[in-house]
């Protein structure tokens, strides 16, 4: 089923949803993924993105796959790109997604939602902007209101990095699933600078990636999987299919059961 969850500046934004078939629930945990392409491209409709929003279905969630505002269509999101317009990217595909999770709260009688079993994730664009829009709050959102009825249980990054760690504390500190390769030449895996321009380059901000958002995690005693790839680049940006059965087992438990979990995972 798909839905206009918002209109902006002219343009649908809309989203699928996959539901499970022939059960007897009368509320399921959601599942909202935003897909990556460096805010320039890519779709909701990509087969990994929908394989995988079939697979949630069948394991008993709604799963959400999200269309946004692709602000950089046509446009350079590297080295040449200033460092203040990568951060309006984030805060304005930050927005559309808490957007789209609001949209799908809102119509939790429709689709048999608990709106107290939320997860969110993402990939490489998709990720930054989800992990943004939770773990950076106050830096996409300033002190606006709008989003705090919205209780996200869990983080699902593949290649993901947010501004800044340090805004992570106890009361954001939201449980997550981090795959990353330790040698990704885009989004760093650690703090490094996106696309690790150069200090002088328009472009030059520095990040951190599931390594640090992780370690932050550990700090705060907040449950975690990190899946490190050991000399693995951007392509772990992908849907970890081959790891499905352990992310959805890390979900259950970490993330609706609220079990204390803190897993590392070296390939």
């Amino acid at each position: 089923m798909t839905e206009t969850y918002a209109v902006k500046n002219g343009e649908d934004l809309k989203l699928d949803i996959y539901q499970p078939k022939n059960d007897t629930s009368h509320t399921r945990p959601l599942i909202v993924f935003m897909h990556g392409g460096g805010f320039a491209g890519g779709t909701r409709t990509n087969e990994a993105e929908v394989k995988f929003a079939q697979a949630a279905a069948r394991k008993g969630y709604v799963a959400v796959q999200i269309s946004y505002r692709l602000t950089r269509k046509g446009q350079s999101f590297g080295c040449d790109y200033e460092a203040s317009g990568k951060i309006a990217t984030f805060k304005k595909a930050a927005e559309d997604f808490m957007d789209a999770v609001q949209f799908m709260i809102n119509n939790k009688e429709k689709y048999r939602i608990d709106p107290e079993q939320v997860i969110v994730g993402g990939s490489s664009a998709g990720a930054e902007a989800v992990l943004n829009a939770v773990y950076n709050a106050r830096l996409m959102f300033g002190n606006t209101t709008k989003y705090n009825s919205i209780d996200i249980d869990g983080v699902f990054s593949l290649a993901g990095a947010i501004v800044d760690a340090r805004y992570i504390t106890t009361e954001n500190a939201v449980p997550g699933v981090f795959f990353h390769g330790t040698e990704d030449n885009l989004v760093p895996y650690a703090t490094a600078p996106h696309h690790y321009c150069d200090p002088n380059a328009p472009g030059y901000i520095m990040l951190d990636g599931s390594r640090t958002i992780s370690s932050k995690l550990k700090e705060l005693d907040t449950s975690y999987l990190l899946y490190s790839f050991e000399g693995g680049k951007h392509e772990h940006a992908g849907m970890p299919f081959d790891h499905l059965d352990r992310v959805f087992g890390f979900f259950k438990r970490a993330f609706l059961d609220s079990e204390k979990l803190q897993i590392e995972v070296l390939k």
